[in-house]
């Protein structure tokens, strides 16, 4: 390889990085480009006041998520109708619009019940209604650019909004989709599959629902996603050999990979430009399919693409399930494909765009399937109205939440839900509920009920302007002083939490709110009847509540120790593992990243086991990225990276008379999201383009590959 193309591959190396860094965190809409934008001007100069996260020292995730806000703040000015959640997780969580859309959105519905005081009391659960034309969407995308021009007169910043969404498709939006555009998929369920099976799968959300990664195997191949490049590498014998590679284009930004039955799907984002090289650019987000029946020689067999950013992608039942990210210019009524999504080429009809809850938007999540079996068959599609967020996808439902402000008024997270099977997808209801998710681990369906713990701000807790947190411990120009006096000082309402379940119509089925004041929700795992989360102030609580019967849920235990988990994963009959951070007696610095062992054999009785801290380690990918995340509970084996000055693979076991066991320890050069694997009997660490195999049994290197 020529040092210029090696130089290309580490740039998109590093695309790929950032966007992976942060899958599975929700980032509010305050947050988002457009917003920070407005924030920049009309905030200079204040201090915030709100303060989330007592810790410091994650240098080396704080690098990178600077990186993630300046390039978020240059695509608000270039391409404000750009965006992702961002900010840990999940690069969401993955749409940029002003405090003023948001707040107008919400004001609009007062049918819509936001701002209520108890998300049980008066919550309105509604129809996903569908438009009934192209009219009707456009008079929406109007009033929402109007309201978005007196709110930026109102605050003292003359903003030209036309201009603003003539910029989102006229300019380089690689920038753009690479610091910004990713999934708002976040969480994981089992993990890896059955040892039984022959060789690990991606760590998952849910457990029977396929997710795309950079990196992946059937047993027989590893599929690795590098830059612009997809390599097959057999693995059939102890000496790995290169069979083939898959280049795009370079205006195709892959960002993951699936396989599944012979079939490769490489998942990407381009460009397409409209009206000639001043015109407008629009991006696409596309599946295309190959046949790797023989993995030395791929064909192509189609290519599915759909309007926007791409944002996931599920895989149930041989089905597909493509999303992505479209936003609405403010153009000529005529100009119909550019606030219309598409999909194959053709706008999706008025009766699948589910429109939003006010009566104004910009934005939507799209959603079309097509059969793994038959890729060049019949597609379905839908568009859901609205600045999505995580989306949640469950062995039957599509859950797509959005975090919505509005001033004056409690934060809210709005839930539209839609059914899905054999590749047909069709709206069932949407409603609000007070607070908003910290990641997808905190929204799980169960036997038809839909669980929820949520952190729940007080009304303008921060002027409107949510801290950027979680990598830092602090928002953005926050000092620790006025941190603490904010979160000490003398406010009439504080944080708290709440667990809701609702039922399969949406419904408010039951509750339990005013839980850990002044702590937030760092991590949660549903696991049947009982559901676990932890909050943190100073110390971590670790609550268990029993949620067997749904309309009365109830909190049965509380553990309380020093530091946090950001990670919580299911390890065998009875206990829970958590990755997160130890944090010192004033819970303001961190010691290193911690493992955690905790019995939940009594749910009521919570004990942590045993516990371990990689000191001098600032920080995990797993932290943001559910799929960094190598378990397979049957081989007592569990894998992640952490970072401080260096970064370094780790595999640990564990036993309950000795506890963490570490078996296997790679320093890494460079900064990488490594994925580890296992095929056979063997274990496969993959950074970038190079490769290292290593005996299951005592981890003895036998082979490596630079592709």
């Amino acid at each position: 390889m020529d040092e210029n193309n090696r130089n290309e591959t580490e740039l998109h190396q590093i695309e790929n990085e950032l966007c992976s860094l942060t899958e599975d965190v929700q980032v509010p809409p305050s947050l988002e480009p457009e917003a920070v934008e407005e924030m920049l001007k009309e905030k200079a100069g204040q201090k915030k006041k709100a303060y989330r996260r007592k810790y410091a020292g994650l240098a080396a995730a704080a690098c990178v998520c600077v990186v993630v806000v300046i390039a978020a703040v240059m695509v608000g000015a270039l391409n404000s109708g750009s965006g992702r959640d961002f900010a840990a997780g999940s690069a969401k969580d993955e749409q940029g619009v002003s405090d003023a859309s948001r707040a107008s959105e919400s004001t609009a519905a007062g049918e819509d019940a936001a701002g209520q005081d108890s998300a049980g009391e008066g919550s309105t659960v509604t129809e996903l209604t569908a438009a009934e034309d192209y009219d009707e969407i456009y008079a929406y995308i109007q009033e929402e650019q109007e309201q978005a021009k007196k709110q930026a007169k109102a605050g003292g910043a003359s903003v030209d909004i036309a201009s603003s969404d003539q910029a989102a498709f006229s300019g380089d939006t690689a920038a753009a989709e690479s610091a910004l555009d990713s999934g708002a998929a976040s969480g994981s369920a089992s993990g890896s599959a059955s040892g039984l099976a022959g060789y690990s799968d991606t760590n998952v959300r849910e457990e029977g629902v396929g997710e795309a990664d950079s990196v992946k195997t059937d047993g027989k191949n590893l599929y690795i996603l590098d830059g612009q490049t997809v390599y097959i590498v057999d693995i059939g014998s102890e000496e790995m050999q290169a069979l083939s590679e898959i280049r795009l284009e370079d205006d195709c930004y892959i960002r993951e990979i699936y396989i599944e039955e012979g079939k490769l799907v490489l998942l990407y984002t381009r460009t397409e430009i409209l009206y000639g090289e001043d015109g407008y650019y629009k991006p696409l987000t596309c599946a295309e399919v190959y046949d790797v029946s023989d993995p030395s020689s791929p064909e192509k067999i189609n290519t599915v693409s759909q309007s926007g950013n791409y944002n996931t992608v599920r895989v149930s039942g041989g089905y597909v399930y493509l999303f992505s990210d479209f936003y609405a210019a403010g153009v000529a009524r005529t100009d119909t494909s550019l606030y219309i999504p598409e999909v194959q080429g053709k706008l999706i009809e008025p009766s699948a765009i589910y429109m939003p809850q006010g009566k104004m938007g910009s934005s939507y999540t799209v959603i079309s399937s097509f059969d793994l079996d038959d890729p060049s068959g019949k597609t379905d599609s839908r568009a859901v109205f609205g600045i999505g967020g995580l989306c949640y996808v469950s062995g039957n439902n599509i859950y797509i939440t959005e975090a919505q402000y509005e001033t004056g008024e409690v934060p809210q997270t709005s839930i539209r839900k839609l059914s899905y099977g054999d590749g047909e997808i069709d709206g069932v209801a949407q409603t609000k509920v007070n607070g908003t998710l910290n990641d997808s681990f905190c929204i799980d369906e169960y036997g038809g009920y839909l669980r929820m713990v949520v952190t729940v701000e007080p009304a303008d807790m921060d002027d409107g302007i949510m801290p950027l947190t979680g990598l830092f411990g602090f928002g953005i120009n926050d000092s620790e002083e006025t941190a603490e006096e904010s979160l000490d000082g003398g406010r009439e309402q504080t944080v708290s939490n709440s667990l809701y379940v609702l039922n399969e119509d949406l419904e408010m089925a039951g509750e339990i709110s005013g839980l850990a004041e002044e702590e937030y929700v760092y991590s949660a795992r549903f696991m049947g009847d009982i559901g676990y989360f932890v909050t943190f102030k100073q110390v971590d609580p670790l609550f268990s509540a029993d949620l067997s019967d749904p309309e009365n849920p109830k909190i049965i235990g509380e553990l309380k120790i020093p530091g946090f988990s950001e990670y919580l994963h299911p390890y065998g009959s009875g206990k829970l593992l958590g990755i997160g951070m130890s944090v010192d007696e004033e819970g303001m610095t961190t010691e290193g990243v911690k493992l955690s062992m905790f019995d939940v054999s009594d749910p009521e009785n919570v004990e942590e086991t045993a516990n371990l801290v990689l000191e001098d380690m600032y920080g995990s990918d797993v932290f943001y990225n559910y799929r960094a995340v190598f378990v397979d509970t049957e081989k007592n084996l569990f894998g992640f990276s952490a970072y401080g000055d260096e970064t370094e693979y780790f595999v640990f076991s564990y036993d309950d008379a000795d506890g963490f066991q570490e078996v296997f320890s790679r320093k890494l050069s460079g900064y990488y999201e490594p994925r580890g694997l296992y095929a056979g009997e063997r274990f496969y660490l993959i950074a970038g383009n190079t490769v290292e195999s290593y005996a299951l049994s005592d981890f003895e290197k036998l082979d490596d590959i630079v592709l």
